[in-house]
């Protein structure tokens, strides 16, 4: 008994089982566009207080060489003038005490501003990981899924192919007996 395979049935089939491929995958898109903007919302959730944007801007400006060049030029004008110009005799003589009580409160002052900013960036950092974390994850996941929805399409249509080469076995084997049968009829059989 030859089982009759209905082809546009078997294309059918593949067809609905791509819709459903395609509707995951867009829809694990569209799950990833809402994790990148629920990321962004949180992180603009947070706005930065006096007190930070200045410590910002003396960690910038302190860890520059314009900092630096301005600073060493400052020193060397200090220094000349009340060793040279004050001949040693004005208001911070050569030990230069009063420089270097300037210099100690600066140094006692920038420390920790430029650490509390370091701090945040740090936190930054942390927060940035984290978010790269959960992305790669939810990537991984998608990846896993998407391998797995495959193997099934895979096999779904190692199904279907095997049905189809059945089916055309089935057909071969009726044709060849026709043909066996056919050849029987026409030629006289020998003794």
């Amino acid at each position: 008994m030859e089982k009759k395979v209905n082809y546009k049935n078997l294309l059918q089939t593949n067809n609905k089982n791509l819709n459903k491929l395609n509707d995951i995958v867009l829809k694990a898109v569209e799950e990833e566009q809402f994790l990148t903007k629920k990321l962004k919302n949180e992180k603009l959730e947070q706005p930065k207080t006096i007190g930070e944007k200045l410590s910002d801007r003396v960690a910038t400006f302190g860890g520059s060489w314009r900092f630096i060049i301005i600073f060493s030029i400052f020193l060397a004008l200090w220094m000349m003038l009340n060793v040279f110009i004050l001949s040693n005799k004005g208001y911070d003589p050569y030990p230069f005490i009063l420089l270097n009580l300037i210099l100690s409160t600066i140094a006692a002052i920038q420390a920790p501003v430029i650490m509390m900013s370091q701090n945040r960036k740090e936190e930054r950092d942390r927060r940035r990981s984290e978010d790269d974390y959960m992305v790669n994850l939810k990537s991984e996941i998608e990846l896993r899924n998407l391998h797995e929805k495959i193997d099934l399409l895979i096999a779904e249509q190692m199904k279907d192919l095997f049905e189809i080469q059945k089916a055309q076995i089935g057909k071969i084997d009726a044709l060849d007996k026709k043909l066996k049968d056919h050849l029987k009829s026409v030629t006289p059989k020998q003794v």
